[in-house]
């Protein structure tokens, strides 16, 4: 059978009034579920939160009640979780993933995480210098990789207190 025919043969069989489901209003959240879990720790279990500020690894972005699901990898940065009154916590994790799922949630999974007033701008600094020496020193590849490594979560902390 051609697929001419096939299409024109398909198209007879469907039902000329399809059954329509009735349309109603979504219903309005104005807070989302937060939980933010580190492997050994849970910060937030299940708090209200008005909006959620995170560094996906596709760019930063902000989450709302009743955004679209989806799964975001996280990379070294700050969650800002912005909670009634505008009063704000910040946290940097060092990465993760975010789950926003469909009831107005938000899972969090972060390998580490700490909160930003407790890092001090110049160990930032001085970790950063030691990273960046290593990183371009004599040493093997591997302690090359895992220097590189560190010097990109000591710029990402030094960016996030920069903009504090």
């Amino acid at each position: 059978m051609s697929a001419l025919r096939l299409l024109s043969t398909a198209g007879r069989r469907v039902p000329k009034t399809l059954p329509l489901g009735r349309r109603g209003y979504a219903e309005v959240a104005d807070k989302i579920k937060l939980s933010l879990v580190l492997p050994h720790q849970t910060i937030f279990s299940s708090t209200d939160a008005v909006q959620v500020n995170l560094a996906a690894a596709t760019g930063d972005m902000g989450i709302l009640a009743n955004h679209v699901p989806s799964i975001e990898p996280l990379r070294p940065g700050v969650v800002e979780v912005i909670e009634s009154g505008n009063t704000s916590k910040k946290w940097f994790v060092s990465g993760g993933f975010a789950t926003v799922h469909p009831n107005n949630k938000l899972t969090i999974n972060a390998v580490e995480a700490a909160p930003i007033e407790e890092f001090s701008p110049e160990a930032v600094r001085a970790n950063l210098q030691e990273a960046l020496r290593v990183a371009a020193g004599n040493g093997s590849e591997e302690d090359k990789l895992e220097a590189r490594i560190e010097a990109d979560v000591y710029e990402a902390i030094q960016h996030a207190l920069g903009s504090r």
